[in-house]
């Protein structure tokens, strides 16, 4: 009688009270939860807005419509869904430690949380190679990169990745050899989904690779980029009117390959902690404490966030479209057709 008095649980909080295998729940302080919710919160409004205003720019004005920026705009799509079907869920686990929201729920989220993520890498990737050419052959650019080849990039980007996301969780492959430890983590009111060695190995190639090669291709970019400057400053003005053209263009791709560099920076920076920790994880019988992978987990959520602000930063043509959709001028006959370009760009 004296243990059972002795070492009851009083201070046990359950996900669910009164209901049997409810998880543990192991809630921050009151104050805590308030700076987590604003930090995280603060995350999704930017991940959903920004990007919602990407993409509302770029499909209203008809003078953003190319083959690079509708790519863009998928792209945009991508972190707005993150931030609308993934971040406010994970949110909620993260700061209540408890998944409120269903078995179900659970499984497609985490579907949405990987698909999404290799989606906007599919379309990183893609976008590079389509900077590469337009850097190293401008004039010819056009004829090569069109609407229908950006139009293909953008349906394999998302059929591979949903396919890819969709097949390995729903079929349960990913937890092969990990019944022990899904017993283990299954109680109500959480969400914790097991992956294999195996699979943790591909997630981790499917990242690595499309990063090699974007590393590879920006850096002939840059190197090619350096070159182009360095003529047009010795052609100077004695240049007749093609050359000049052909300048100009030269100078609005190179700024357009280092401001999607930087995005691709952003998004490797993002992603490679949490993709270590998964693969270092895996292989040392999962030992990550929880606070180090929800940190690394929404370091790499913030992404969704960070790319609006890039080209906000960037492009003058984003933030003058903003303005008017902000205003809602982009509400007025007409607007569509409105110029977002100086004679400077």
């Amino acid at each position: 009688m004296s243990d059972s008095i002795g070492f009851q649980p009083a201070a046990v909080q359950l996900c669910y009270e009164n209901v049997n295998g409810s998880c543990i729940q192991t809630p921050y302080s009151p104050v805590l939860q308030v700076i987590l919710y604003m930090a995280f919160g603060t995350g999704v409004v930017l991940a959903v807005l920004g990007n919602l205003l990407v993409m509302i720019s770029i499909l209203h004005f008809r003078q953003l419509h190319s083959p690079a920026n509708f790519l863009i705009a998928s792209l945009a799509c991508a972190d707005f869904l993150v931030g609308a079907t993934v971040m406010p869920f994970s949110m909620v686990r993260s700061v209540e430690s408890c998944w409120y929201f269903g078995n179900s729920y659970c499984k497609l989220h985490t579907t949405f949380d990987v698909a999404f993520c290799y989606t906007s890498l599919l379309h990183l990737c893609f976008i590079s190679i389509d900077r590469y050419i337009a850097v190293t052959d401008p004039l010819t650019y056009p004829t090569k990169f069109t609407f229908s080849v950006s139009g293909l990039c953008i349906a394999l980007s998302w059929t591979i990745t949903m396919t890819y996301s969709g097949s390995v969780f729903y079929t349960g492959v990913n937890a092969d050899g990990l019944e022990e430890l899904v017993s283990a983590l299954t109680c109500v009111g959480g969400c914790q989904i097991a992956v294999n060695q195996n699979w943790v190995l591909i997630d981790f190639l499917l990242f690595f690779i499309p990063s090699l090669i974007m590393i590879i291709l920006y850096s002939k970019i840059f190197l090619v980029a350096k070159v182009q400057a360095r003529k047009i400053e010795n052609t100077g003005s004695t240049g007749d009117s093609s050359d000049s053209y052909k300048a100009r263009v030269s100078k609005r791709e190179r700024k357009a390959a280092k401001t999607l560099g930087i995005a691709v920076i952003a998004f490797m920076i993002s992603w490679l902690p949490y993709s270590l920790d998964t693969l270092i994880d895996a292989f040392l019988g999962f030992i990550t404490p929880a606070y180090v992978y929800e940190i690394c987990c929404w370091f790499a959520y913030y992404n969704s966030a960070v790319n609006p602000l890039i080209y906000g930063f960037f492009y003058p043509w984003f933030r003058k479209a903003i303005k008017l959709i902000v205003t809602g001028k982009v509400l007025e006959h007409g607007s569509s057709t409105m110029s977002l370009f100086s004679e400077q760009e």
